[in-house]
């Protein structure tokens, strides 16, 4: 996920996705939109537990990355924002009944 952050921060719009999260059925999920045309995808991860920082921060050039409660000063790093969602019309296919 945090790679298509990366190749989407490079691209001639400079568009940084924001990290978004969630509690879905009762799975906790951070997951990101890309697209512009033709479709949106959604890309998601399930997390053992509630992100406890508020920023990911990720170096452009070795792919690195710390959760991180502040933007930093590093020029080499991104920070993404993790927004908390409430709601979300979109569906996740897990598998409720697996524990992950």
């Amino acid at each position: 996920m945090l790679n298509v952050i990366l190749y989407t921060s490079q691209s001639f719009m400079a568009i940084l996705p924001q990290l978004h999260y969630i509690t879905y059925h009762d799975k906790e999920i951070l997951f990101i939109h890309t697209g512009l045309v033709g479709g949106i995808v959604a890309h998601y991860y399930i997390l053992d537990k509630k992100p406890n920082k508020k920023f990911v921060e990720l170096n452009k050039m070795t792919g690195d990355f710390v959760f991180v409660d502040a933007v930093g000063t590093n020029p080499q790093c991104i920070y993404i924002p993790i927004v908390r969602l409430i709601k979300s019309t979109l569906r996740f296919p897990i598998d409720t009944s697996t524990n992950y």
